[in-house]
């Protein structure tokens, strides 16, 4: 039985169906959303604006707030409380590294720019090849 499902979330509309299917799926489990911050990208841009806050850790909750309230009315359309989580770092590496504390993994197929995609990689495939629990990939 899933009790524990764990969703990385972007503010891509893939991450979005990623999340309805796991409340659809798995109504009685507690689902956590995960957003990464701090993502690569070609110039590090984003990685090095972190770096460079004041306070990191409220640089790092303001720019998951976007995605973690978007996450809270989609929950809400189903009645269903859910936990937000933020990481910083590289995706595909933040969502294994979690991955384990939980029964499984709903990604979404892809997500970003197209240019960030290229430079990444697909997150997708990388924890769907590496997650230490099943994976079921959105479409």
């Amino acid at each position: 039985m899933i009790s524990r499902v764990l969703v990385p979330m972007d503010d891509s509309e893939m991450a979005e169906h990623a999340l309805e299917y796991a409340l659809e799926a798995h109504p009685d489990a507690d689902i956590t959303v995960l957003h990464i911050v701090g993502e690569p990208s070609a110039m590090m841009g984003k990685a090095v604006g972190l770096a460079l806050e004041d306070d990191f850790e409220e640089a790092v909750e303001g720019r998951a707030s976007q995605v973690h309230d978007r996450a809270q009315e989609i929950a809400h359309t189903h009645e269903k409380e859910i936990a937000t989580d933020v990481a910083w770092g590289q995706p595909a590496k933040a969502i294994i590294n979690r991955a384990a504390d939980f029964d499984t993994v709903v990604i979404g197929s892809h997500g970003g720019s197209p240019a960030e995609r290229l430079f990444v990689g697909n997150v997708a495939q990388k924890v769907f090849r590496h997650s230490p629990v099943p994976v079921t990939v959105v479409r």
